[in-house]
């Protein structure tokens, strides 16, 4: 007979399942063109399951936002971020291996996150919301250490870190959705390499 914990266990992996099958069919398709078909095709769940954890299409969607989404953007981003005294150092680092990871599928699909705040922002306020605080997230994490990178002496006293912050998150996101459209993984590289020429510029 199995335990209540086992069972929890064994919820809470069904439910991972489902999520993960969901934002790899959102991020190809699009939340409104996802199909649950197609998301329980490449599970093991069944729509009795999936509809237990999720009552909504709308319910799953929010739930990628907030749980892979963030999760992801903390990850990649901010984290790494938080845990050097040199930003501009640390960011560079940080754009180098993303632009080693991506591959032809990433540029293709783009950034999920900018993705959701154009199709679903102008047409739900639950979307929208959730996006929004996933990149104020990010945004905050990259002043924070610009911050602390002008209190140890590595970045420029006089630039505004709220702003350049913005700026880099702003930047990073073009870069992805001009590659995107353009189906270039050079032109990618050739918007990093601006955006990594910029975040030289902060040194002291």
């Amino acid at each position: 007979m199995q335990t209540a914990a086992t069972d929890t266990e064994e919820e809470l992996a069904t439910r991972q399942v489902i999520l993960q099958a969901a934002y790899e069919e959102i991020h190809v398709r699009g939340f409104q063109a996802a199909s649950l078909s197609k998301i329980l095709a490449n599970t093991n769940v069944t729509k009795g399951a999936l509809y237990h954890y999720f009552p909504t299409k709308l319910a799953l969607g929010y739930a990628v936002v907030d749980e892979i989404l963030a999760e992801q953007i903390q990850q990649q981003w901010v984290q790494p971020l938080l845990q050097t005294d040199d930003p501009v150092t640390g960011l560079i680092q940080i754009i180098k291996q993303a632009g080693q990871e991506l591959t032809e599928e990433d540029i293709y699909c783009g950034c999920p996150l900018n993705n959701l705040a154009q199709e679903m922002a102008p047409v739900d306020e639950g979307f929208r919301s959730r996006v929004e605080f996933v990149y104020e997230a990010w945004r905050t994490g990259t002043e924070t250490a610009f911050k602390n990178g002008q209190d140890k002496g590595f970045v420029k006293k006089e630039i505004n870190a709220t702003s350049v912050a913005t700026m880099i998150v702003a930047s990073l996101e073009g870069c992805m959705g001009l590659a995107k459209n353009a189906r270039s993984k050079k032109m990618l590289y050739q918007c990093g390499e601006s955006v990594m020429d910029y975040l030289q510029s902060l040194r002291t």
